[in-house]
């Protein structure tokens, strides 16, 4: 059972349902934006998508079709298929083809991640018989130091099927 407003893009405008959402929309002609802040400072959290439902009671944004993520005080993007922005547990849960670029070019990809913002922490889940891939910029002092000696040997990977 789904509790919340669904409303295409073209009746939003019209109906001005915006102005009883207790967050910052904008609404261009094509994409949906939903802006969420913080109470500790006013970090603005942007979510654009095809189509945005809000449900008072739960306090949930799901945005639905071609997500996009922008969380610049945590220099933090993502896009997926789908996004729930669920404000009172401060967590959102991506699902679908999720790509996430954080600071320093670290990145994610995986069917389902959930980041807990409190934390800092992302959870990610793979599709069936498929992995997580990250990719995480280490800056290695040891290359720099002595480029003579070459890096040990890893062992092939062996993959679980």
């Amino acid at each position: 059972m789904m509790l919340g407003y669904q409303l295409p893009i073209s009746k939003i405008g019209r109906c001005g349902l915006a102005l009883l959402l207790p967050v910052a929309i904008a609404f261009p002609t094509q994409v949906q934006t939903a802006t969420a802040q913080s109470s500790g400072g006013n970090r603005p959290l942007t979510i654009r998508s095809d189509v945005q439902e809000y449900n008072a009671n739960t306090q949930v944004i799901t945005a639905r079709g071609n997500v996009q993520m922008l969380y610049p005080s945590r220099q933090i993007q993502a896009t997926a298929a789908q996004a729930q922005y669920f404000s009172k547990e401060r967590r959102i849960d991506f699902s679908g083809n999720v790509y996430i670029l954080q600071q320093n070019n670290n990145s994610i990809r995986a069917e389902k991640v959930t980041y807990l913002i409190d934390e800092g922490r992302f959870i990610a889940l793979p599709q069936s018989n498929r992995q997580v891939e990250s990719i995480y910029m280490v800056e290695d002092s040891q290359v720099s130091e002595n480029p003579a000696k070459p890096a040990p040997k890893t062992p092939p990977l062996k993959r679980s099927n």
